[in-house]
């Protein structure tokens, strides 16, 4: 499944593995961004000041289990070469928990004691499992493409998922805005369509996508010793591969910041710049747009002017839109009438957050695919997945609870001065050719 140098020439496989990507966008866009976190506030927890506080926890502790079960998961599926199977399974349960979503009970009908358990018991591991396909997902990139593709095969999928999430956001627009769906008790229906989506849009994926790795037959009669094996010895070799380690260390503090984003983009604007949900929607979807320019650009870039360049750009870009964020949220603060201060600065932000989205998730997956061996890409982006779900056990909480405790701008200042720069500081110390040739070298052996 190789491709030759700088051509891509197994397009069905390539098509076939981007349709995950585009299948999943309608929970991390529909649940994660768009509804969940307003549905959280308004009805599961309405009239709280802790609902920040919940809404970052819901997402820590389920990636926090996915942190956990990463390597471990990937290690198995190395060990049984049935990525594919763990990819399309993880996929059916998250798409079924999320047409559940639709049916929690509301904190003003139950209490909000059953409203919160319920939510938890049912999003958790609906977050958990897509979580887990989506390292799964990543782990087929080293498969399908050859080093010298990988931005560009990366960026494929990417940009896939954001045709994807720009379709379901022109579909989203019927009911918001011409069917008056404007108040978070009446999208329960939307909630149930993202999971029905998820579950036919992977069809290509389950049809098309080859089981690749064959395992271990030495080791396929006790996967799971052996999956506990492979992580200490990866653990092990972290001084041989420590480059990519340093990676996973930028990834860890400015992967705090990505989170974040994601999970507090839609209440920023809903709360501190009054923003309605047909206006929700409209954001998102500039976010969207910009996101999958960003993320086809990043293909034609990035295997051309390396991956660390790739990323550092990106990293000073989106360090730029979040202080312009926390600046225009300081300053609508401090304006007696809102009504009269301007809403373009917050669209221009809108289209630097989709910029910096797009750019530095296939980037970052591409620059892990270089230095990953070729064959232990599940157990490898097992870890990159693990690192990226630490980022959001340890980035949410702290940004909810000074988001609750201080306001807005304080949150907003951590984002910007702690998550993405100190990524960037420790994004410098990586050698992205001594990362490739130790995985070179890892492969020969």
């Amino acid at each position: 499944m190789k491709q030759a140098s700088g051509k891509i020439k197994n397009w069905r496989t390539v098509f076939a593995w981007g349709c995950f990507d585009l299948a999943n966008q309608s929970f991390t866009l529909l649940i994660n961004t768009l509804f969940f976190a307003v549905f959280v506030s308004e009805v599961i927890l309405p009239n709280s000041s802790a609902d920040n506080s919940l809404w970052g926890w819901m997402g820590s502790i389920s990636l926090g289990l996915a942190a956990i079960m990463g390597p471990f998961v990937g290690a198995l599926a190395d060990a049984r070469g049935c990525k594919k199977r763990f990819l399309i399974t993880s996929g059916l349960i998250c798409a079924t928990l999320t047409v559940c979503l639709a049916f929690l009970p509301a904190s003003a009908e139950y209490g909000p004691t059953v409203a919160i358990l319920c939510a938890f018991l049912i999003y958790v591991p609906a977050n958990l499992a897509f979580n887990l396909g989506e390292n799964l997902l990543a782990s087929f990139l080293p498969e399908i493409s050859s080093r010298e593709t990988m931005g560009k095969v990366s960026s494929i999928g990417w940009t896939m998922g954001y045709v994807g999430a720009l379709i379901l956001l022109v579909l989203m627009m019927v009911p918001t805005k011409m069917l008056g769906m404007e108040q978070p008790h009446e999208w329960r229906p939307l909630l149930a369509f993202a999971g029905i989506w998820f579950a036919i849009v992977m069809i290509p994926t389950w049809r098309f996508l080859p089981e690749i790795a064959k395992g271990n037959s030495e080791t396929a009669a006790h996967p799971i010793r052996d999956a506990f094996g492979r992580i200490k010895i990866t653990f092990g070799e972290l001084g041989r591969f420590r480059d990519l380690a340093r990676l996973f260390l930028s990834f860890l503090v400015y992967g705090m910041g990505v989170q974040v984003i994601i999970f507090f983009a839609v209440k920023i604007a809903r709360e501190d710049f009054g923003f309605q949900t047909g206006d929700l929607v409209i954001f998102t979807a500039v976010v969207t747009v910009f996101a999958g320019i960003s993320a086809f650009g990043v293909g034609l870039l990035q295997d051309r002017v390396g991956h660390k360049v790739t990323l550092i750009g990106y990293l000073i870009f989106w360090t730029l839109v979040a202080a312009g964020l926390a600046g225009t949220s300081y300053l609508r603060a401090q304006t007696v009438d809102v009504t009269s201060f301007p809403s373009w600065p917050i669209w221009v932000v809108g289209i630097g957050i989709g910029i910096g989205l797009g750019g530095i998730g296939t980037a970052t997956r591409a620059a892990v695919g270089v230095m990953t061996p070729t064959e232990r890409t599940a157990e490898f982006f097992g870890m990159w997945g693990t690192v990226y779900k630490v980022a959001g056990v340890v980035g949410l909480p702290i940004f909810g609870l000074v988001r609750d405790q201080l306001g807005s701008v304080p949150s907003l200042i951590i984002l910007t001065g702690f998550f993405l720069v100190g990524g960037f500081l420790v994004l410098t110390l990586v050698n992205m050719r001594r990362g490739q040739l130790a995985a070179e070298s890892a492969e020969i052996q």
